[in-house]
Parts: C-alpha cells; sequence; structure tokens
C-alpha cells in the first residue's frame, strides 16, 4: 500500500513538472542590434550568422556611411554596437559620452586606388589621378563618410593647394564609388583596400602614400543606446570579432592584422 501510494505521489510530481514545461514558454533567443560601415558587410554576412548559432543571439545588422551611423547613436537609435570605419567616429560619441567601456580595435586597412577591371585604360598613381581634369575619380563624400574625410587628407597630403574640381564625383559609401566605376561613370575610385579585394569587378592600381601616418583602423564599441538585456551579447560579439579565428578569416576579405588596441 506504501508502495503504491509513493508510486502515485511520484507520478503526480512528475506529471506536475511536465505540464509546467509544457505550458511554459519558449526561451526567448537575445536580440542584439549593430550599426556598421559597408566595408563590413561581405565579412559580416559569414561572421555574423557563426556569431548568431554559437551564443543563440539573433543579429539585426544596419549597414551605411559611418556619419549617418553616428548621427542614429546621437539622436538614440535603438542601437547596441556600433562598428564605423574610423576611429574618428567613435571618438566624437566618447566626448559625449556616449560610449559605454572601452572601444576595441579589430583590424586595419588601407586607401587605394582602383578601376574597373574591365577598364582598357592606362593604370595611374595618386600623385598622376589628381592634377588630371580629364580622369574622373569617384570618391566618397567627407561629409557623410569617415572614409571620405580619409581621402581628402591624404589628397592634402599629396598636393597641399588641391581642391575637388568637377572630375570628381562623390559617393555617400564605398558601395556608390565601386559601382561608378564599375559602371564607367568614373574612370576610377578610392575606397578602402577592403572593398577592392575580392571584388572581381575593379583591380587596385596603387596604394595610398602615407599609409603609417594616416592610419586606417576599424574601431568597435558600446553605445550609449544598448539595451540592458543586450549587454551580455554586444560584449560577446565585440570579443568574438577578436578572437583569432575571426582575425584570420577578416585576412581572406581583405583586411590587414589588427594593430594595437590603441585603448589597451
Amino acid at each position: 500500500m506504501a508502495a503504491r501510494m509513493k508510486s502515485t505521489l511520484t507520478m503526480v510530481v512528475i506529471g506536475g513538472i511536465l505540464g509546467i514545461l509544457g505550458t511554459a514558454r519558449p526561451v526567448q533567443a537575445e536580440a542584439l542590434t549593430i550599426a556598421a560601415s559597408h566595408s563590413l558587410k561581405p565579412a559580416f554576412q559569414e561572421i555574423v550568422p557563426m556569431f548568431e548559432k554559437e551564443y543563440g543571439v539573433t543579429v539585426q545588422a544596419l549597414y551605411g556611411p559611418s556619419h549617418t551611423l553616428r548621427h542614429q547613436v546621437e539622436q538614440g537609435a535603438p542601437i547596441d554596437v556600433f562598428l564605423p570605419e574610423s576611429v574618428e567616429d567613435i571618438d566624437r560619441l566618447e566626448k559625449k559620452g556616449l560610449i559605454k567601456g572601452k572601444p576595441r580595435t579589430y583590424a586595419a586597412s588601407s586607401l587605394v586606388l582602383v578601376m574597373s577591371a574591365a577598364s582598357l585604360a592606362t593604370p595611374i598613381s595618386f600623385h598622376e589621378a589628381f592634377p588630371d581634369r580629364d580622369t574622373r575619380v569617384a570618391v566618397v563624400d567627407p561629409k557623410t563618410s569617415a572614409v571620405g574625410a580619409m581621402t581628402a587628407r591624404v589628397l592634402h597630403k599629396i598636393n597641399p593647394t588641391f581642391k575637388a574640381g568637377s572630375n570628381f564625383i562623390f559617393g555617400e559609401h564605398t558601395e556608390d564609388v565601386v559601382n561608378f566605376v564599375d559602371t564607367g561613370k568614373a574612370d576610377a575610385g578610392i575606397v578602402h583596400r577592403v572593398d577592392a579585394i575580392g571584388n572581381g569587378r575593379m583591380r587596385i592600381i596603387d596604394e595610398a602614400p602615407f599609409g603609417k601616418q594616416i592610419s586606417v583602423q576599424f574601431e568597435q564599441a558600446i553605445v550609449s543606446t544598448c539595451r540592458e538585456e543586450s549587454r551580455t551579447a554586444a560584449r560577446e560579439f565585440m570579443d568574438f570579432l577578436v578572437s583569432p579565428r575571426i582575425q584570420k578569416l577578416l585576412l581572406k576579405y581583405g583586411f590587414d592584422a589588427m594593430p594595437s588596441d590603441r585603448h589597451s
């Protein structure tokens, strides 16, 4: 009798637990929103799904010109991790108290001059391209993106009296520049090396001088708009990008080896 009661009680307890589990709502995956420059899109199309699978986090990636994305953070857009194409955008947010924790450098690149792979024109150099008003050069607008501002600094170093003339075609971001060159709207363009590597439509014809003086570093930071429930996932994503296997993957996409972290 006692054994039968014990068995019955056990079944009741087990049944109760199963009932609770059966009616409980499934655990929802964490959500993370990252805002990244267009140069990161090809690599992130492979990296983000890897992170989602391994960490159980749903990632929404927003791609755009760095300045535009920074303005969205400043205006309170629900962004958790900011990944612009230069350290300047991170610095500006940091000065306004809109960065949470320490920014981290995770990759580097350089500026290159590109032409269409199908073009039969004679390749030119940085020094040759800009005095020649017949050469149409596509660049990123300094007002919309950090790569545009960096391009302007390089051109002023080559020629302190440089002024963009009518032969310059401005795009909002590097994808615009690539498209201008690819469609023949421009004879050459200036982009990050990472935007040209692996792009069968482009060929690199010159690399910007002063590479060591004008560093092209990619940084990431958790921003003030990061939701409390996304903080852990945000830190995990930043650690993920600097892990050895992801660093190796970034090299495959044309990034340079990660420099020393300037914030360490």
